[in-house]
């Protein structure tokens, strides 16, 4: 009897110590993929372009076995600011934002790199403060090829209105840039209004029928997003694509629709999937301990009748 017991005890005792083990294992992989989780912090969900973007990091997410809690900033600085805060109390193993504002998501970011939490910057980059990486579109390109693009459509001579973005944007600062930049080769493209409607479709539409009151003479649009050209296009009704030309900014299912039915010219296209994928998978290097860059472009194309079916 006690030799059983005694083996008994042996067999007991090297369970338990294979149990211990076992939960070792489990504790000790905090460092595993499969408990990895990001933060993503962006600036709002009320257009298509975000999410798609959106989608395009839980998707990266999720094939790398990784989990993902995304923020709706509302486009309010503070809001945003708030849930930074929480990513960074959270102690998550990293950060990716997509600024409402360039310049007021320097303190959450630095907040984040106090806390040792890597922070990548998707979309729009943050000023007077670093980041690991900026994943972003090539905007100033994609400015350029926007001049380029109404110029060909207005035979090189025209009035145009420009529709800007959040000016406290980087992605509208650097589409400004290179459309202003591309411009210049075309000295009878003149801009006779330049006004801000915030990436937005409705006030697109406002701005649009203000601006024709007192320039009911402009022969195109452009617009630093789709939204606003979506809106331009309302705004205009028969004469949009037409009489006026339009060019959006994004490469967005609705912009695509509204260049087969021909009320859009053409959109420059983004990749928003694809930023959102670039972003995660930065994120996660960084989280490996491997180098990135820290600019990471993602190309734009012009998008026509002739070619939209490759992209819808």
């Amino acid at each position: 009897m006690s030799m059983r017991k005694s083996t008994s005890a042996v067999v007991m005792a090297t369970a338990v110590a294979l149990t211990v083990t076992a939960c070792g294992s489990d504790s000790d992989s905090g460092d595993g993929k499969e408990n990895v989780k990001l933060g993503f912090a962006i600036s709002a969900l009320n257009q298509p372009f975000m999410i798609q973007m959106k989608e395009g990091a839980e998707a990266e997410a999720k094939a790398q076995g990784a989990k993902i809690t995304v923020q709706d900033g509302q486009d309010d600085a503070s809001t945003q600011a708030n849930q930074m805060q929480n990513f960074t109390s959270q102690q998550v193993k990293g950060i990716i934002i997509n600024p409402v504002d360039s310049d007021a998501a320097a303190p959450s970011v630095k907040a984040a790199n106090n806390a040792k939490i890597p922070v990548i910057a998707a979309d729009r980059s943050v000023n007077k403060e670093k980041v690991k990486a900026t994943v972003a579109s090539d905007n100033v390109e994609g400015g350029k090829m926007a001049a380029k693009a109404i110029a060909e459509q207005l035979g090189e001579k025209g009035k145009i209105l420009q529709l800007r973005g959040q000016v406290s944007t980087s992605a509208a600062r650097e589409r400004n840039k290179g459309f202003t930049e591309g411009l210049k080769e075309y000295p009878n493209v003149k801009v006779v209004a330049k006004q801000p409607a915030d990436f937005l479709r409705d006030k697109g539409l406002n701005v649009t029928q203000n601006v024709m009151q007192s320039h009911p003479d402009i022969d195109g649009v452009f617009a630093e997003n789709d939204e606003m050209a979506l809106g331009a296009i309302k705004a205009l009704g028969g004469k949009a694509g037409k009489d006026v030309k339009i060019v959006g900014f994004d490469g967005t299912p609705d912009g695509f629709k509204a260049i087969k039915k021909g009320t859009m010219n053409v959109t420059i296209a983004q990749q928003p999937k694809e930023l959102g994928k670039m972003s995660v998978r930065n994120a996660m290097r960084v989280v490996d301990g491997t180098d990135i860059q820290s600019q990471i472009k993602v190309p734009v194309k012009a998008v026509t009748k002739k070619n939209v079916d490759r992209f819808s």
